[in-house]
């Protein structure tokens, strides 16, 4: 009786929080206006406020011709004597908080400044404006009758002088309200449990008798979860273990390929799947209706947005548009300025809007080729560098490669699959493998975290490709010669396909 209480409570308060939505809806420009006159007074008396004169900016013109365009590498150094305890440096005051991510080239990790603000006006508010949008979908939802199961990343937290930094997960984890708390699955202890294999069977121990409502999380994750759930219990789907589990909320990497695998999961209707657009840097967008292409991009949620047109995109060299000038499907590169200290910062993703009136997202790529089937943010550069290692342990010379994601199945996990053409293969490509794997994961630690125990990455499948293979294929497409080359990463299977066609029965898989 007390849980259908409860249940009615926030599902009042979920539905006057959609009154906040409509009205950023219906003036996206102004409430993006006024955003940034709030950050821009809050950051008036720091370092970077200082050195950029915010005290002279009075719009969003100005903010763009003051203020340079950033990247992580122009920004680490500030970020570096934060996490060294200085105050006042991009956010006022001391930042004690840092999402540790993979994905840059100037190392291993980047650490990106999660302020106080930044952990309760962006990312918690995020998941209320997706709470409450899915209560708008679902009126007489019983959500709240349950408990949420969150699956997050690698959640060990590192204190490191006057920081801590981790993966985001962990961080919301540590400064969860109480409220939600206990309306979670599973407990902080067990979600914060560092050794994934025994998380997952500890997740299982508390969960399986549990009432599940809802799932929040990467869906690669899941799916691991998923399997070993089935495999307990002996039953067929699972709505026969969480009768009452009513929507699955969802982000991080393309749904795309594992959506079918999720609705045999899930059969029927009773389950509502809404993706979410979070990252370290913030909570972007959530779908706000399942029947539509795209994400609500929020525009009240501490965030201000400019965005690249991909076709005149030269990095931090960029011009940048505002909102108002954004056009349907054309791929963008997306610029932020948070609530967390990052001022006209390159994300990275890019875009592409499927509707105006609202203004609804996509994520369509990187602003460099990339990996990220299951969250592992694998970019050229690791890829570079690891088979550079692996080929000089192996005393081999590399011509080309190219590699693309292998996407899970109920039978096995997923994994990178790597056409690659030598001019001297190596004696053994078995240690060739483990070496590259090895490489990688000291490239990357969301590689690293997502390769350990085999969970949801297992070792590459390196295949051999004949001799003058990517000539070829340059050759077919008549891009021969000049600026010319062929794409090193791809977070599809689209041209590994066609290269392993052209590589026919050449093809020697280690």
């Amino acid at each position: 009786m007390i849980y259908s209480w409860v249940n009615k409570v926030i599902r009042q308060n979920m539905r006057n929080r959609v009154e906040e939505i409509y009205a950023f809806m219906d003036q996206p420009v102004h409430f993006q206006e006024q955003l940034l006159r709030d950050l821009l007074a809050k950051g008036v008396e720091t370092e970077y406020g200082h050195k950029y004169r915010f005290d002279l900016i009075h719009n969003a013109k100005e903010f763009s011709t003051r203020v340079p365009l950033s990247n992580y590498a122009a920004l680490k150094p500030y970020i570096e004597r934060m996490r060294n305890g200085e105050k006042n440096i991009l956010w006022p005051g001391k930042v004690q908080w840092y999402a540790k991510s993979s994905g840059t080239t100037s190392g291993v990790s980047k650490f990106i400044p999660v302020s106080k603000e930044s952990i309760e006006d962006c990312h918690f508010s995020g998941g209320r404006f997706e709470l409450a949008l899915y209560c708008n979908v679902v009126p007489e939802t019983k959500i709240f009758e349950g408990l949420g199961l969150r699956l997050g990343g690698s959640t060990e937290i590192q204190t490191e002088g006057k920081s801590h930094s981790g993966d985001l997960s962990a961080i919301l984890i540590q400064n969860i309200p109480l409220w939600a708390e206990l309306r979670s699955a599973p407990s902080s202890d067990t979600a914060l449990m560092s050794d994934w294999e025994k998380k997952i069977d500890a997740i299982i121990d508390e969960a399986i008798e549990q009432n599940i409502t809802s799932l929040w999380g990467v869906s690669s994750w899941f799916l691991v979860l998923f399997k070993k759930v089935l495999e307990r219990t002996g039953k067929k789907h699972l709505l026969e273990v969480w009768p009452n589990l009513e929507l699955f909320a969802h982000g991080g990497v393309n749904f795309a390929p594992y959506e079918d695998q999720f609705r045999e999961l899930m059969p029927g209707n009773q389950v509502t799947f809404m993706e979410n657009y979070n990252a370290s840097e913030g909570f972007f967008a959530v779908q706000d209706d399942p029947t539509q292409d795209g994400m609500l991009l929020l525009l009240n949620n501490g965030i201000y947005y400019e965005f690249i047109p991909m076709d005149s995109y030269e990095g931090t060299n960029s011009p940048t548009i505002g909102l108002s000038e954004v056009e349907l499907n054309k791929d963008y590169a997306v610029v932020i300025t948070t609530n967390g200290g990052l001022w006209r910062y390159l994300l990275g993703d890019t875009v592409k809007f499927t509707s105006i009136t609202p203004h609804r997202i996509k994520v369509s790529g990187r602003t460099a080729h990339f990996i990220n089937a299951f969250g592992e943010e694998v970019i050229v550069t690791d890829a570079e560098n690891a088979i550079q290692s692996a080929c000089l342990k192996n005393h081999c010379d590399l011509v080309e490669f190219h590699a693309a994601p292998c996407y899970m199945n109920s039978e096995k996990t997923g994994g990178h699959q790597w056409i690659v053409e030598f001019k001297t293969p190596p004696e053994d490509l078995h240690a060739f493998v483990k070496d590259l794997d090895h490489a990688l994961q000291e490239e990357n630690s969301d590689y690293a975290a997502k390769r350990k125990g085999d969970l949801v990455l297992q070792l590459p499948n390196v295949v051999v490709a004949k001799p003058g293979l990517f000539h070829q294929w340059l050759k077919s497409k008549n891009k021969l010669g000049g600026q010319n080359k062929v794409p090193r990463l791809s977070n599809n299977r689209d041209l590994i396909t066609q290269l392993e066609s052209m590589n026919g029965a050449h093809q020697i898989p280690a």
